[in-house]
């Protein structure tokens, strides 16, 4: 029996296998993996993209391009640039289960090793506890004063643009409730007329952005120090440098700039 085509997801640490093809660079398809599976390595099933089987697993050491001169390792956030969407979109799916694989091998009431039960499922064999992949909610919010928006650089932020203010939801916590608390530790701003606007997995290794949009009502910008370097509103003749496409940020920053005055 003839074996399928599959799509293969292969990762060393956050690095991504890309394969150049006339068209520009996708991931490897063919009936068996690219590379060697190492010993220790499972090979994770993470459904399918256009009818074609998606399979993932993990390298313990990276590919160099004199090995394969037509494939090469990216990170998976540049891969956003070079991949089709679906793919860049799929490959962010894969590294969530590498991760959580690679994050959850014994149970951690009894120390007992994990067993695999399902795509995204392990069953501890003592204690009979189920264990699934763990996913890190965080909103952002776009404020909006007048014709201008909030915009603020984080401590963290690798580069010098400005992003939105942004925040990890807490236990015991709605989503509004965490937006307003967020803006208000950040920049000591109080808003009003909060709306939802999109959500995004954010796989950096395992997050989901909820984006909402929302009008100031008062207060001055006190930036929260320890998280924020700089803040102000900016009008759309004056932005700073925004975030890349592939995040919920641009996207509600793309959305204002679109809307006729």
């Amino acid at each position: 029996m003839k074996k399928e085509q599959v799509l293969w997801f292969v990762f060393y640490k956050d690095q991504i296998l890309m394969e150049q093809q006339a068209d520009g660079y996708h991931i490897p398809t063919g009936q068996e993996p690219p590379v060697k599976v190492p010993v220790g390595s499972t090979i994770h099933v993470i459904g399918d993209l256009q009818g074609i089987p998606c399979k993932t697993y993990a390298l313990h050491t990276p590919i160099s391009g004199e090995e394969s001169p037509c494939r090469r390792m990216v990170g998976l956030r540049a891969s956003y640039d070079e991949l089709p969407f679906e793919e860049y979109y799929k490959a962010g799916k894969a590294f969530e289960i590498l991760n959580w694989d690679l994050t959850n091998r014994y149970c951690p009431t009894c120390g007992v090793p994990l067993k695999l039960i399902s795509e995204i499922g392990k069953k501890c064999p003592q204690c009979r506890q189920e264990f699934y992949p763990h996913i890190s909610p965080a909103i952002i919010v776009r404020i909006q004063k007048g014709d201008s928006i909030l915009m603020v650089h984080a401590r963290n932020f690798r580069g010098t643009f400005y992003g939105l203010v942004a925040g990890f939801l807490e236990a015991g916590e709605t989503l509004e409730e965490c937006v307003h608390r967020e803006v208000m530790e950040e920049t000591g701003l109080r808003i009003k007329n909060l709306k939802y606007f999109g959500s995004q997995p954010w796989p950096y290794p395992s997050g989901v952005m909820i984006g909402f949009t929302a009008d100031y009502e008062s207060g001055e910008i006190k930036l929260q120090d320890e998280e924020l370097s700089a803040g102000a509103f900016f009008t759309k003749d004056n932005l700073p440098e925004i975030p890349k496409k592939l995040s919920l940020a641009r996207k509600l920053i793309d959305d204002w700039l679109e809307e006729k005055a």
